[in-house]
Parts: structure tokens; C-alpha cells; sequence
């Protein structure tokens, strides 16, 4: 078990990686102390990070190792990236690509890969998600229509897409309790469930009780923008006993953090290992088959970091049927392909987008 946590920064050439490393190692924990403090000086050595590692790639980049005391950090996100790389972001060139944590670090999700296949009662094939499209300018009515083509075609979740947030035109109660109808019936005439995934915005004063109403009110999972509201907020939402739903996250905003080679930190930090320790249940990402582009190995780390923890992937953006044999066989079973114009403008409707995905799914197990 890891004592401390290791963090992996990369310098671009020109960078002198000794010097940066030892910046950070001292900048980010105690820093420097005079002989004032010498009575205290035992004390604030454990708190200090240490440069453990050096290496240089074959591109000339230098890839440092630090480890931070544990006992720096509150067992949360936020106290951890202000600690790895909170002022020290703003110093230049140099990117965080890997952070391991400690097994019991963090939040595991309540429900997971397991729990979400136990409410679907679906316990081995993948799971198809569709988006209600278009994203704005529904009403309530037109997703409950919408989810009645899509759910009695065998669709299993569903989610808002994550730019509507509790809009008068469709306010996210009322969206919810139209579709709730229809999810009744559906497992009433069928004995299927689907998940209804609402988007759960508005302010941190009012964001946790919110997500308790919709639960309240039906809500059988929620969504939300993770990297916008804050990890905290997604912190907040996992331990709290009454919304025993899972919680789809999703990368809305994560390009501003990772996409620059030589600043932030990596998709399969923020999106892999940060997204596993702060409660998730299923995390989306863009798939670098679809229509973003994004690293496969990027993709492969963040699959197999939110595995290791019972947390179900979702690639997303662009998929469709044509490369789900592709998904598949980098996948296996425990993945959910999530689709929103792939499956709503099928030229024969969302119903025949849902039962192709199936047909292709069913071919390739």
C-alpha cells in the first residue's frame, strides 16, 4: 500500500528537472524555515515532498517522480491538487501525467459497474445510453416522447445532455416527472428498467438538496459536469445517504485542463484516476474513434483505471454502429456505449437507432 502519494510531472527540453522537481517538492508542502522554527523542524520535515525519481523519455522530456505526504492532504480532490500542483501550475512549462493514490484514498462509487448492472438487471452485455437530442429547446413533453421511442426499443440509460441545465422551457423537475411516467410503464409492460440520467446544475448553496428532490421525486440516476461544479460538489453527492442513485459524470471543460502538451495534467489524471477517487459511478470521455480527437493510450489508461475500481467507462462523442465491433473488442462487456446523434437520427427514428445498436451488439459478442 502506498504510504505517500507519487505524482509524475513532465518537463519539456530546456527545463533543468532537478531544479523544478526540488521547487516543487519544497514549494508545494512545508517550504524553507529558519532557525526560529528549529524546534518544530522535525515536524515539518514529514511534511515535506521529495523527489524519489528522474528520467528522460526518448523525446528528451524529463519525467519526474515526487512523493507528498499523505498527511498533507485531506482525503479529497481539491486539498490534493492544491497540494501537487495548486501554485506551481501558474510557474510555466510542466504537466502533471500520473498520480497514484493509496487504495482507501478518496471515494469509491456507490454503486459502480456491479450496482448499476444490478438495477438494470443486466448482468453481462454492454449497455447502450442515448442523449435527448436536440439539446436545447425541448419541452418536457417532447424527452418524455422521445424516451418512450427509445426505452420500449430496449435502450438502458439515458441521459440529459450536459448544456441544459433548469431552463423555464424545460425545468429539470418537470422533465423529470414526464419521464418518469414513461420509465413506469416501461417496467410495468416490459419488466425492464432504464436509467434517466437528469442534469443536476444550479448553485452549491442549493445543489445537494436539489439532487436529494430529484431522487425524491424519481430520479433514478443523475449527471454532472464534474469540472465545472467542482469535485467537491461530486464529493458531496457520493456520501450522501440519501441520493442512493449512480452518478454519470461527464468531461465537459477537461480540454481546458489537458489538452496543451506541456501544461495541466493529463486526461487520464483528471478524467482516470482523479474521477476514481471522488465517488464516481461512470465517467464519459471522448473515444479516439469518434469524433474528438483523443489519445488511444490516453483512452486505454482511463478505461482501466475506472475498472480498477468498479467504475463503469463511457466513450462517447461520435459513436455510432459502424464502430461498435471496433469498441468492443477494446472493451469487452463492462462498457457503455453512449450515443446521441448515432442513435436520434437514425433515418428511421430513435427506435430503429436503439435496435441497431442492439443487432450489432448482439453480432459481436
Amino acid at each position: 500500500m502506498l504510504r505517500s502519494i507519487e505524482v509524475d510531472y513532465r518537463f519539456p527540453p530546456g527545463i533543468d528537472p532537478e531544479r523544478q522537481g526540488k521547487v516543487i517538492a519544497i514549494g508545494q508542502t512545508a517550504g524553507t524555515w529558519d532557525a526560529r522554527f528549529q524546534h518544530r523542524e522535525e515536524v515539518m520535515r514529514s511534511h515535506l515532498g521529495e523527489v524519489i525519481n528522474i528520467q528522460t523519455d526518448n523525446q528528451k522530456y524529463s519525467i519526474v517522480t515526487i512523493a507528498f505526504p499523505e498527511a498533507n492532504v485531506e482525503n479529497d480532490i481539491p486539498s490534493l491538487l492544491t497540494m501537487i500542483f495548486g501554485k506551481y501550475s501558474m510557474a510555466g512549462s510542466g504537466k502533471v501525467i500520473a498520480v497514484r493514490l493509496g487504495e482507501n484514498y478518496g471515494k469509491r462509487p456507490k454503486l459502480g459497474i456491479t450496482g448499476i448492472r444490478d438495477r438494470l438487471e443486466v448482468p453481462k452485455r454492454p449497455l447502450i445510453m442515448a442523449i435527448f437530442k436536440p439539446a436545447l429547446g425541448l419541452s418536457a413533453a417532447d424527452h418524455a416522447d422521445i424516451l418512450e421511442q427509445v426505452a420500449f426499443a430496449g435502450l438502458d440509460l439515458i441521459k440529459d445532455d450536459e448544456i441544459l441545465p433548469d431552463l423555464p422551457t424545460a425545468p429539470t423537475l418537470e422533465r423529470l416527472k414526464a419521464c418518469r411516467g414513461v420509465l413506469d410503464r416501461v417496467r410495468s409492460e416490459t419488466g425492464r428498467n432504464v436509467l434517466y440520467a437528469v442534469n443536476i446544475t444550479g448553485s452549491a448553496i442549493t445543489l445537494i438538496e436539489k439532487a436529494r428532490t430529484l431522487v425524491k421525486a424519481g430520479a433514478n440516476a443523475l449527471l454532472l459536469n464534474v469540472l465545472t461544479y467542482g469535485f467537491s460538489v461530486l464529493e458531496a453527492i457520493a456520501s450522501d445517504p440519501e441520493i442512493n442513485v449512480p452518478i454519470f459524470v461527464h468531461p465537459a471543460f477537461a480540454g481546458s485542463l489537458c489538452a496543451s502538451p506541456d501544461h495541466g495534467l493529463a486526461y487520464s489524471v483528471v478524467l482516470g484516476t482523479l474521477m476514481a477517487h471522488a465517488g464516481a459511478d461512470a465517467v464519459l470521455y471522448p473515444a479516439h474513434y469518434g469524433s474528438l480527437p483523443f489519445d488511444p493510450t490516453e483512452e486505454a489508461k482511463i478505461r482501466d483505471t475506472l475498472r480498477s475500481r468498479n467504475i463503469f467507462p463511457v466513450p462517447s462523442a461520435g459513436i455510432h454502429a459502424g464502430i461498435i465491433p471496433q469498441v468492443l473488442a477494446d472493451y469487452g462487456n463492462d462498457v457503455i456505449l453512449n450515443a446521441g446523434t448515432g442513435i436520434m437520427d437514425h433515418p428511421d427514428g430513435p427506435a430503429a437507432g436503439v435496435q441497431t445498436f442492439k443487432e450489432v451488439i448482439m453480432d459481436n459478442l
